[in-house]
């Protein structure tokens, strides 16, 4: 059956699907978390649990091309010492969809990413500086790094929410804004491909969902190309407040669903 018939898009939806589209690869390629807007135009154009299986390519594509622009700024270390704590986090987040329903789930996300925040900007005026990123091989930067990937990995997989929880990470740990990019790039490209086996055991992912992402993917690549123009001209204190913003926004949005 013909996508499009499946879920009787009109034209507008369409629109509304393809700059949610565009959205992905600019904060890919410019701001991270600022994605959590497509988040919600999917949810809100398609079914739910649908929208989840539609949007996962949408994301990969817009991995593989943040990959491609910062591969050379990622932070390996910090990426190692974060795996093993979203994993746990993945698990954690499949138990607790057992029982939560939509409601509980965006509501303690939501409550989540406002309380990082909050807690990111405190840090950040406390401190004159923040730790360089080698500080994850200290006690305290692997307790940090643990916490946060248990939690990227529990919003991620519950709401695809992880971006806004691993910018705040990345922030905390002071990374600057190409190191932040790169490390970020190849996180999500890993986690996002590891989760297309579980999309399409449970028939997120089929030929229908394909058929609409052959038709969006276009719409990454000026997106991804937009964000790469912006980011060079974007100063490391806009970009933080960026970030921060679009972390806030992402909160408000789940918990005002």
């Amino acid at each position: 059956m013909d996508t499009m018939t499946l879920w009787h898009i009109t034209g507008w939806e369409f629109a509304a699907l393809a700059g949610a589209a565009l959205l992905v690869g600019f904060s890919k390629t410019a701001v991270s978390g600022a994605n959590t807007v497509s988040l919600a135009v999917f949810a809100a154009v398609l079914p739910a649990r649908a929208s989840t299986g539609v949007l996962l390519p949408i994301l990969i594509a817009g991995d593989v091309l943040a990959v491609l622009t910062y591969r050379r700024h990622a932070h390996w270390p910090t990426l190692w010492r974060l795996f093993p704590a979203v994993a746990a986090g993945v698990v954690l987040g499949t138990l607790f969809l057992v029982w939560a329903d939509d409601g509980v789930v965006r509501s303690s996300i939501g409550a989540i990413l406002l309380m990082m925040a909050a807690v990111t900007v405190w840090r950040r005026r406390a401190a004159g500086r923040e730790d360089d990123p080698d500080a994850v091989t200290t006690r305290s930067g692997r307790l940090k790094a643990r916490s946060y990937g248990v939690l990227g990995g529990f919003t991620t997989m519950v709401a695809n929410a992880g971006g806004p929880v691993m910018s705040m990470y990345l922030l905390s740990a002071g990374f600057r804004k190409l190191g932040f990019l790169g490390t970020s790039a190849f996180f999500f490209l890993i986690v996002n491909t590891s989760k297309v086996p579980f999309s399409a055991g449970l028939g997120l992912i089929d030929r229908s969902s394909l058929l609409l992402d052959a038709a969006l993917v276009v719409f990454v690549v000026p997106g991804a190309l937009l964000g790469t123009w912006a980011v060079t001209r974007i100063n490391q204190r806009l970009f933080e407040q960026l970030v921060i913003a679009a972390t806030v926004v992402g909160g408000l949005q789940l918990l005002l669903r």
